[in-house]
């Protein structure tokens, strides 16, 4: 699993400490939505709640599977998780776009400026971005291969004429693979979250987060006429169920479409 290592932190980091000292067989629905709630008091999102939860889920049914003495039952069935809203999106407009832009280009940060330009450019993920390497991108084929992406397979976004001009631009590090490389450590930035955080607030648009890049690559897509089709094949979504979320884009533009033809009809004739 290529999460795991979250799994890890979920686990050692609250779930232990909370419930550790109790055997499973110990461990009843109450102190399970104490746990959650508990964490809930602390701060913690509801996403973060709700994965320590599905991990116990997951440890619970392993249990039962495995025979464990005196694990007959899962107490988390009895606990409902929190209701989430992840399908907000929060698209730039041309204009704040530019704003962005303009504010990165003058970022401590110095590589900042081009890690933005090509999310926004290629709708790629953030890790795809920042861990990107040199010889993926073939300029004979014009293809940029992201060797592992979410899926857990490779795939291959083409190269806009615009890609060629950034990486025409972006500084190479003599005997380093990466496009990115962390001045201090010569690999992938971990996170780059204060520059990125202290540019978006100068740009006014606080509200934005690294993701949105993908949410407006794909906005500005389907504004410009492309099918859901060519924007699910350029996000490499493996089901256009999750490309839907833009189909009312789609029509926020054909209602445009329909309301110049409108004008034009209703205009005086001279």
């Amino acid at each position: 699993k290529r999460a795991w290592p979250a799994d890890d932190s979920y686990l050692r980091n609250h779930i232990l400490p909370a419930l550790g000292r109790k055997y499973m067989d110990e461990v009843k629905a109450t102190d399970l939505i104490k746990f959650q709630h508990s964490m809930r008091e602390k701060g913690y999102a509801l996403g973060t709640c709700n994965r320590c939860m599905v991990l116990l889920r997951y440890a619970f049914n392993l249990a039962m599977r495995w025979g464990e003495p005196g694990v007959s039952a899962n107490p988390t069935k009895e606990v409902t998780l929190y209701k989430l809203d992840n399908h907000k999106e929060r698209f730039l407009s041309p204009e704040e776009t530019q704003r962005l832009l303009n504010s990165v280009a003058r970022s401590d940060n110095p590589l900042l400026q081009y890690i933005v330009r090509l999310l926004i450019l290629t709708g790629a993920r953030k890790r795809e971005v920042l861990d990107c390497k040199w010889e993926d991108f073939d300029m004979t084929r014009m293809l940029w291969t992201i060797p592992v992406t979410k899926a857990g397979k490779p795939r291959h976004v083409p190269i806009s004429d615009a890609v060629v001009s950034l990486l025409n631009e972006i500084p190479k590090v003599k005997g380093n693979v990466y496009l990115f490389p962390n001045p201090k450590t010569g690999i992938p930035f971990i996170s780059i979250f204060y520059s990125w955080n202290s540019a978006r607030k100068e740009a006014g648009l606080e509200d934005v987060r690294i993701h949105d890049l993908r949410h407006s690559f794909a906005s500005f897509l389907v504004n410009a006429g492309r099918s859901l089709y060519e924007v699910q094949r350029l996000l490499g979504h493996t089901q256009i169920k999750t490309t839907q979320r833009y189909a009312h884009l789609t029509h926020d533009t054909l209602r445009e479409a329909a309301n110049a033809a409108m004008s034009a009809i209703m205009a005086p004739s001279a």
